[in-house]
C-alpha cells in the first residue's frame, strides 16, 4: 500500500531534523574532542610527580569515547541512515573499561564489569560471524 504524500513529508522532515541533531552533536564532539587533546597534553608533559598515571588512562579512553561517538555519526550518514549494532557494542566496552580504571576499589565490582565485557565481546562475535548479517 503507497504511503500518501503527507505521510512522506512527514518523514522526510523529521529525517531532516534528525540528521540536523546529529550533526549538531558530531560538531559538539569534535569540539569536546580537541578541548580533551589539549587536556591530554598538559596532563603528558607536566611533570609526573605531580599527575597521576591513572588520570592519563581516563584521559585517554575518554579520548577514545569521543573519537567512537564521533565515528559512530560519521557511519550512520554513510549507511544511509542506519546506526550499525557493533558501534555501540564497541562504545559500550570502552566505557565499562573507563569504569573500571576510576571504580575499581570493589574486586566484586570490577567481576562483574569484566564479566559485562564479556558478554559485550561474545555480543560483537555474533554480531560479525554472519548469523545477524542482512541479506
Amino acid at each position: 500500500m503507497p504511503a500518501t504524500p503527507r505521510v512522506e513529508l512527514i518523514s522526510t522532515v523529521m529525517q531532516m531534523v534528525l540528521n540536523l541533531a546529529l550533526l549538531t552533536l558530531g560538531i559538539i564532539l569534535i569540539i569536546f574532542l580537541g578541548k580533551e587533546t589539549l587536556h591530554l597534553a598538559k596532563v603528558l608533559f607536566t611533570p609526573s610527580e605531580q599527575v597521576s598515571k591513572y588520570l592519563l588512562i581516563e584521559g585517554l579512553v575518554v579520548y577514545f569515547l569521543y573519537f567512537e561517538f564521533i565515528a559512530l555519526i560519521v557511519k550512520y550518514f554513510q549507511s544511509g541512515y542506519h546506526f550499525p549494532l557493533r558501534y555501540f557494542v564497541y562504545i559500550g566496552i570502552t566505557a565499562i573499561v573507563r569504569l573500571i580504571i576510576i571504580d575499581h576499589k570493589e574486586p566484586l565490582d570490577v567481576l562483574i564489569y569484566s564479566g559485562a565485557i564479556l558478554l559485550l565481546v561474545i555480543t560483537l562475535w555474533l554480531c560479525n560471524s554472519g548469523r545477524l548479517k542482512r541479506e
